[in-house]
């Protein structure tokens, strides 16, 4: 399949807009952990970047190398929600609140938002949910790895805070021995509480 491009940020810049920002979230299925959002402004006009791609597609040692280029070539923000909010509202809102926090941090007001997904960020400036956009829209790509390096960075500090369950592997994901640490351990202040794997194991 083709690598994303710019092909609807130049369609945008076309009609005058230059503040595009694409959004996309990371930790969205993991029991443990916030969900962490990002929200990438590329120049107007701006050429491709090369070997930017769906955070998926690419290796930490990949993704790392892109989250410094992303960050010296582009406008950005990161926020997160944490598994407590999550929890409050449920995973969706709080996905979609951590990118519409993302957005409101941006240093220049965007005046166009790209998001990977079906749904709507809850604000008002004009957006367009897109889906699987980040394997199509280059500022959706790399939204999506500034937000998995930031995220996957956070894990790894939460990691020696509860040593017992293993994130700096797994980053919180339902695998195997991250439910095992669970039944054994029981839940940290860090896990979903209200998700299942989580809550059957709560005091």
């Amino acid at each position: 399949s083709m690598p994303p491009d710019l092909s609807i940020e130049k369609e945008l810049w076309a009609k005058g807009l230059t503040a595009v920002a694409g959004l996309d979230e990371a930790g969205r299925g993991p029991l443990a952990g916030p969900v962490v959002a990002a929200a990438v402004v590329f120049p107007a006009h701006m050429e491709a970047v090369e070997g930017i791609d769906d955070s998926k597609k690419l290796s930490p040692e990949q993704r790392k190398k892109l989250s410094v280029l992303i960050r010296e070539r582009s406008l950005f923000a990161i926020a997160e929600v944490t598994a407590e909010q999550i929890d409050e509202v449920n995973i969706l809102q709080a996905s979609l609140l951590a990118m519409r926090l993302a957005a409101e941090k941006l240093s220049q007001k965007p005046e166009f938002l790209l998001i990977d997904g079906n749904k709507k960020v809850p604000m008002d400036t004009p957006q367009r949910a897109i889906v699987k956009g980040d394997g199509k829209v280059l500022s959706i790509a790399a939204a999506s790895i500034l937000a998995k390096v930031h995220r996957d960075a956070l894990m790894e500090e939460f990691a020696r805070q509860y040593p017992a369950y293993g994130f700096e592997g797994h980053k919180g994901y339902p695998t195997i021995s991250h439910r095992e640490a669970i039944k054994r351990h029981g839940p940290c202040p860090i896990h979903r509480k209200t998700f299942r794997g989580v809550k059957e194991f709560l005091p």
